[in-house]
């Protein structure tokens, strides 16, 4: 029973027990917690309730938008779930309450000249020839050629960096799964080139950070952040696609919607391309990597030629 606990000791404990089995959970984490001190302070005890619930989800949210209300009531579910096996009497409410709380928005898809003019950017930050404007230069660059995410650009380490064998290895990526991901002539060089600077400040052991913070760490992403905000202004920027400004995290978007122009250019198999690429890029479901053919304006020729194929190739099969 969870009538004579504290809403919040219960959220430590759920939260304890999914991060020993490696989740990080830190947004829901977050949520969890701020739910679990509302209920404490309104003085609710007993079983967890819809009423409880509702009052969070709605009365303590930023934007009083039913997505915004899904999303809160799909972050508490699993925490609803696990009080329900400590107390058969938890409600909770109903998937469907608020509609649907995921939604993709079409992403900013960077133009050549884009990515060009941010690493340029990057390269020009004080101080002149040191090692921050080539950290923030190569990160973005390396970013946009491999599609990394940011966090796994960031976390990277020097050992993590094969050049001879021209691969970088990401470990415990989002999913908990690591992977290799080759890396093209070019990018070695550029590596090469950056590996000389790593190492005027900071010995290149194999525990020691690729990208190294001011403090002898790794970076944090709010750092960058703060870095390609000041970068995004000055360069002026306009967001193509959903989101109000353009992200980092375009760069990843923007090299797997090139990489499949590419492929439907020079006429490859893209079922097998996709397959591939959906590893490479460390995708939990292939059905993430075939959503930019039908989520991104660029992609979308791409996804019609292939329905014009299937139509003509349905259609010489029934003659009337």
């Amino acid at each position: 029973m969870t009538g004579a606990r504290t809403m919040l000791s219960l959220a430590k404990d759920y939260l304890s027990e999914r991060r020993a089995l490696g989740f990080a959970l830190r947004m829901q984490g977050h949520q969890i917690t701020a739910f679990a001190l509302f209920a404490d302070e309104r003085g609710h005890s007993g079983p967890l309730t819809n009423d409880i619930v509702l009052n969070w989800v709605q009365g303590q949210a930023k934007r009083a938008s039913p997505f915004s209300w899904a999303r809160r009531l799909e972050a508490l579910r699993p925490f609803a779930r696990y009080l329900a096996r400590l107390d058969p009497g938890t409600d909770f409410p109903q998937t469907a309450t608020f509609g649907r709380s995921h939604r993709r928005l079409a992403p900013h898809v960077y133009s050549e000249q884009e990515i060009c003019d941010l690493v340029t950017a990057a390269s020009r930050l004080a101080p002149e020839g040191g090692l921050r404007p080539a950290t923030y230069a190569k990160i973005f660059g390396l970013i946009a050629a491999t599609g990394l995410r940011r966090s796994e650009a960031l976390h990277l380490r020097c050992s993590d960096v094969n050049l001879d064998g021209a691969f970088l290895t990401v470990r415990n990526t989002k999913f908990r799964k690591s992977r290799h991901a080759p890396i093209h002539a070019t990018v070695v060089a550029k590596l090469r080139r950056y590996l000389e600077v790593r190492a005027r400040p900071g010995a290149l052991t194999e525990d020691s950070p690729l990208f190294l913070s001011p403090a002898g760490g790794f970076l944090a992403e709010r750092r960058i952040n703060k870095v390609f905000q000041k970068l995004r202004t000055n360069l002026g920027w306009t967001a193509r696609g959903g989101h109000g400004k353009v992200r980092i995290h375009d760069l990843r978007h923007t090299f797997i919607c090139r990489r499949i122009q590419l492929w439907h250019e020079h006429g490859a198999d893209i079922d097998n391309a996709m397959a591939a690429l959906s590893t490479y890029v460390g995708h939990a479901k292939i059905s993430d990597t075939y959503w930019y053919l039908t989520g991104v304006p660029e992609l979308m020729a791409v996804a019609g030629k292939r329905f014009e194929l299937f139509a003509s190739t349905v259609g010489e099969g029934h003659h009337d």
